[in-house]
């Protein structure tokens, strides 16, 4: 067996393992995202108050995420510096979620609940991902990254058919079947990944014992965020506002849609809330192929085409404003944003300056898309207070053209660079 095949199956290995861990996260996140605020309106008659709440996850996201990624950078142990992490917060995560609905009948324990799961379930969400880049090549980080996405897409059809066949029921056992999932998952993890074997972790070793001080291996978050910004290349800045941009975007092209089938389609709740679910099998469909033609053509190059894809659809859906053309239209910008969604956490991985932080950049990854999916939809929802209902994808579409604006340029400032890392 030569040494291309041994990788080549390593890294198949590995990407399995990871979308593993992440259907197994993702699971218990799109149950969350469903079934919470049904407990919450038990208490509270604020839709505002429980989005409020609903919206606590994504802003312990943004602080704790880069700090979690930047700490399992910084760890250095047999098993390697991402699976303890993972061994230590999955579980205890599984507990916290099976107690939620326990915990219904008050809503200080409730709110006590839901908070300490998403702190403990941010804390490790970006560790899991950033194995890929540990172990997978760059040339190949965009199909294995593809395959996580999917099995996280897929999570979607799972927490409904939760819904549907057990919440009404059984709403203890509907929490608890993602739980065990996840502990599962770490299991399998635990068993049979040592991320200290990985090539990245070997790399950021060697690059420990190059350095003068034993402090060398101490990559700090506040050290890290000053050298992307003061930059001069402005790859990674940019980069980095495209996925707020785009992630504000998407955000509002879903949260969105079910008043906009309302207000412009004049459908009602039940088939507005509708319109985005032949796009999920869209975005299902189209991510591997995506994947493939980023490695074949680049990552840049692709992510630029799919994004104007994706506005391009959403124009098409002001123009023929109906509830067919809407979903038309829904498919094929899902297909386009798989370009961007499989592939900007790759290229942001290979702008990273070394393998001793790409932890860190995933935890980035996360601020901007997490800050886009918090800010976009009331962004949006502040055109459509002047634009109208009508023209609510013509919107979307302007702020996914500013999108598509900041990765051109970043695409344009590789194509000059020496080292061309992200294309």
């Amino acid at each position: 067996m030569t040494l291309a095949t041994r990788r080549a199956g390593t890294g198949r290995r590995i990407t399995f393992f990871v979308a593993l861990a992440v259907f197994a996260q993702e699971s218990t996140w799109n149950l969350y995202e469903s079934q919470v605020p049904p407990l919450l309106g038990a208490h509270l008659g604020s839709a505002a108050l429980i989005g409020l709440l609903m919206g606590m996850d994504n802003l312990l996201g943004i602080f704790v995420q880069p700090w979690m990624g930047n700490r399992s950078d910084n760890t250095r142990t047999s098993w390697g510096r991402r699976i303890p992490y993972l061994v230590a917060g999955m579980p205890v995560a599984a507990l916290l979620f099976v107690a939620i609905p326990f915990t219904a009948g008050s809503l200080p324990l409730l709110i006590l609940a839901m908070f300490s799961y998403a702190l403990v379930a941010n804390s490790f969400k970006p560790i899991a991902e950033s194995l890929l880049p540990d172990f997978i090549s760059p040339a190949r980080r965009s199909r294995a990254n593809a395959v996580v996405k999917i099995a996280s897409s897929i999570t979607v059809i799972v927490s409904a058919l939760i819904s549907l066949f057990l919440v009404d029921d059984h709403p203890n056992l509907s929490f608890a079947i993602p739980a065990v999932l996840m502990v599962v998952s770490v299991a399998v993890l635990a068993a049979k990944v040592r991320d200290s074997r990985s090539p990245a972790y070997r790399a950021a070793v060697e690059e420990d014992r190059a350095g003068d001080e034993p402090a060398v291996a101490k990559v700090r978050v506040r050290d890290i965020v000053p050298d992307i910004v003061t930059d001069r290349d402005r790859s990674r800045l940019l980069l980095i506002v495209s996925i707020f941009l785009f992630g504000g975007a998407w955000a509002a092209s879903r949260s969105l849609v079910t008043s906009y089938g309302m207000e412009a389609l004049d459908l009602s709740r039940g088939d507005a809330g509708g319109l985005t679910l032949p796009s999920g099998v869209a975005f299902i469909l189209a991510a591997f192929p995506v994947a493939m033609l980023a490695e074949r053509f680049g990552r840049l190059r692709v992510m630029v085409a799919g994004m104007t894809v994706f506005a391009a659809a959403m124009v098409l859906g002001t123009v023929v404003q109906t509830a067919t053309g809407t979903v038309v239209a829904l498919c094929v910008a899902s297909a386009g944003a798989s370009a961007f969604l499989v592939n900007a956490v790759v290229v942001l991985w290979n702008l990273a300056p070394s393998d001793r932080v790409v932890g860190t950049y995933t935890g980035l990854y996360t601020v901007g898309w997490a800050g886009g999916g918090f800010l976009g939809p009331a962004l949006v929802g502040g055109m459509v207070d002047l634009t109208g209902w009508p023209l609510m994808l013509l919107d979307v579409a302007v702020v996914a053209l500013v999108a598509v604006l900041a990765v051109a340029r970043v695409w344009a400032l590789q194509r000059r660079s020496a080292t061309d890392r992200a294309v």
